[in-house]
């Protein structure tokens, strides 16, 4: 058994108040201390810790935008804010970037211990729950998301998928992932070697669907040459996916909730009751409830399917998965596409993360792929995003490309801006200056020289 000591890394730019902390939590915990956000980002690529306690006011970057940052990493450790100027807005903000907790100073030793113990039980739960789905005999679930958002849906759905039968209704926005999440339920349940059916209910008409879902006998209708296996059949054992069930039409909503009451149906034409045991999950991006209010929806239907719910959160809603997801997208394309393109500029990932993507992650999905194939760089840059997220974006990302171009047009910021880029190279590049210095386009001698004339 290991008796490793939980790692902390305290950041203040204030050498008692860190050094203080060391001396009050050093027989607890192994404690590494920064003395500026920059320098901490760069030693947590270097060497990951449980637990960060960083002021929140600090010269160059502060509390809130390290924390803003750092919570996106994949894997990162809680971060807990610390400062002299406590409010209740202050405690807030800081949540909402990514903060588990928050201590105003002078600090209470006893509450803080707690704090760092109960998130050491957060944080011990978190990973085992990531462990658990990464470790799926099916393999990788292809669900890109580590937000504190996303492994709860992602805990709802193993949960959901521990029962084998209950029906689910998967609720939310168009492109939100709907079904992947019900491939995912399939693929965590015991029913996952058994067949996973979907059917795509808008793409229909009535007869079609009908035909479709609960098959037909020879000649039932002009064109039924031949018997046809619906997909309830083909599901037998398995797990049948209904996508956009909003859309199926009255008739059609009585048979499929008499398939749901008995598990059983006659094909179409026939007389024959055919019983399967299929477990039923359901998509949709409208709202239901409304539907019923309006007689467009059976009500008795709406409760049959309504046994579990899932709700899936719009993307705007986990904004700090959007890094993740791009890179993840972007290294699928490039490979896919034959370009040389490694990465995004910071600018134009902080547009990216600003844009409210009302297509959710299958318009990300779509606008990475479009700006891989159009770069001309091996970074995608603000001149690479299509025009609509432009437009989308407004007075933001004409903001933003007049800072990005003041910036670069600055003399006097030369050496900061310099300073920055091989910031965010080594950490993009886990510290391997050898892929830092071709991503810059420098060679590894001269940014070895930087390093050393920045002192990082």
């Amino acid at each position: 058994m290991s008796t490793a000591k939980p790692k902390i890394m305290v950041i203040d730019d204030e050498r008692n108040a860190r050094e203080g902390l060391r001396d009050a939590l050093e027989d607890k915990y192994d404690i590494i201390l920064m003395e500026d956000a920059i320098h901490g980002m760069l030693k947590l690529k270097e060497q990951p810790v449980d637990i960060v306690l960083t002021d929140l006011r600090m010269s160059g970057i502060d509390g809130m935008e390290f924390t803003k940052e750092v919570s996106s990493w994949e894997n990162a450790p809680l971060i807990i804010m610390l400062t002299a100027y406590g409010s209740v807005e202050t405690a807030v903000e800081a949540m909402k970037v990514g903060a588990y907790d928050y201590l105003t100073k002078p600090i209470n030793l006893d509450d803080l211990e707690m704090m760092i113990d109960r998130g050491l039980e957060t944080l011990r739960q978190r990973r085992e729950e990531t462990a658990r789905l990464q470790q799926s005999e099916d393999g990788e679930l292809g669900i890109i998301g580590n937000s504190r958002r996303m492994l709860a849906v992602l805990e709802e759905a193993r949960q959901i998928a521990s029962t084998s039968r209950s029906t689910v209704l998967i609720t939310g926005e168009s492109g939100t992932g709907k079904e992947m999440f019900a491939q995912a339920i399939h693929q965590l349940s015991q029913r996952k070697d058994k067949p996973f059916v979907a059917v795509h209910c808008a793409a229909l008409n009535e007869n079609l669907l009908e035909s479709e879902l609960f098959g037909h006998e020879k000649g039932a209708f002009t064109g039924a040459t031949e018997r046809q296996i619906g997909r309830f059949e083909r599901a037998n054992g398995g797990t049948l996916f209904l996508d956009e069930i909003g859309e199926i039409t009255p008739s059609t909503q009585v048979k499929l909730l008499r398939a749901l009451e008995t598990r059983s149906f006659e094909r179409v034409g026939g007389n024959q009751t055919i019983s399967v045991d299929v477990r039923l999950l359901a998509a949709t991006n409208r709202n239901l409830q409304a539907m019923v209010k309006e007689g467009k929806f059976r009500e008795d239907l709406y409760y049959r399917l309504n046994v579990v719910n899932l709700h899936l959160p719009p993307l705007r809603e986990h904004r700090e998965d959007i890094p993740l997801l791009l890179q993840h997208y972007l290294h699928q394309d490039a490979q896919d596409n034959g370009k040389q393109v490694t990465g995004f500029t910071p600018e134009a990932v902080k547009v990216l993360v600003s844009y409210d993507w009302p297509g959710n992650i299958r318009e990300l999905r779509n606008c990475v792929e479009r700006m891989v194939v159009m770069s001309r760089g091996s970074l995608l840059t603000l001149n690479d995003i299509p025009e609509e997220i432009r437009r989308g974006l407004g007075e933001q990302f004409q903001k933003q490309s007049q800072t990005t171009a003041d910036s670069q047009d600055n003399p006097l910021d030369i050496k900061g801006n310099e300073k920055a880029m091989i910031i965010q190279a080594l950490a993009k590049c886990d510290g391997n200056r050898t892929k830092a210095a071709e991503m810059l386009g420098i060679s590894r001698r001269t940014l070895h020289r930087k390093i050393n004339e920045y002192s990082l």
